[in-house]
């Protein structure tokens, strides 16, 4: 790997650290950067990233429990069975990454990056239905959405080394649940997702820890410098960004030309 190629890779990733805490997704910029930067096979960009994504769920949950997202009965209750739910998607997910050849393993990303960014957009420019007011975590209904959301949401997690924060919150603040309380929510379930998958392939032997260490230190970093961000701006142009360069990245991606 040149120096030329390190550095932009730690740059990077110190971007997508700060969109971790700030909108959600950013810790798909990784995954994406090995993908189309580097030789490597499917299952060693997300092995290498899923492991990446386990420090930066930690820094990002402990950020949002000191800031008191985290702090009350209902929001602990929520995580925990979003989290647990996504514990066996993201293990399949990361199983069933053996069976992709890079051509599919590009394909499959591309479709994901692309929905993210409708779905960012969708959200961002009022299209999607109102948040309802009796949407409530602590509900019934609200516990069952949780858990159906980690299900959904563990599976593609595992699959592409994406993390949990790329879905979990566009779906999460559709239904209904305060911005902030979302990230944060989606920080403590990307541990489990990430932790998982990365079992899943340190098990296949695929993770690359001298790769992982170099964009894993700038990710945490732009993790803890995001919080701080996030707590100081109105993200909206932010997202509304993201959603647009998500969208080229995955038309990009999907039209062949980013094909490893």
């Amino acid at each position: 790997m040149s120096v030329g190629l390190g550095i932009l890779l730690v740059f990077i990733a110190l971007i997508g650290g700060v969109c971790i805490t700030t909108i959600g997704p950013g810790g798909i910029f990784v995954t994406i950067a090995l993908f189309l930067l580097l030789n490597l096979d499917p299952a060693t960009v997300a092995g290498t990233a899923s492991l990446t994504f386990v420090g930066t769920g930690l820094l990002g949950s402990y950020a949002y429990l000191r800031s008191g997202q985290l702090a009350p009965p209902t929001a602990r209750t929520s995580a925990l069975i979003l989290s647990l739910t996504s514990v066996l998607g993201a293990f399949a997910g990361a199983r069933l990454n053996t069976v992709l050849d890079a051509d599919l393993f590009g394909l499959l990303l591309g479709a994901f990056v692309l929905l993210t960014g409708v779905l960012i957009l969708w959200r961002e420019r009022g299209n999607a239905a109102a948040p309802g007011a009796d949407f409530e975590l602590g509900s019934p209904t609200g516990r069952l959405a949780m858990a159906g959301l980690g299900l959904a949401v563990g599976l593609p997690g595992g699959l592409l080394g994406v993390g949990g924060p790329v879905l979990a919150v566009p779906l999460m603040v559709v239904l209904g649940v305060p911005m902030l309380l979302a990230v944060a929510l989606a920080q403590v379930q990307s541990i489990f997702i990430a932790a998982f998958a990365a079992l899943g392939f340190a098990l296949q032997g695929a993770i690359d820890l001298s790769l992982a260490l170099l964009v894993g230190v700038p990710l945490l970093i732009g993790t803890a410098a995001g919080w701080v961000i996030a707590r100081r701006i109105q993200p909206e142009r932010l997202k509304l960004g993201l959603a647009f360069v998500l969208l080229g990245l995955g038309l990009y991606m999907l039209s062949g030309a980013g094909s490893a």
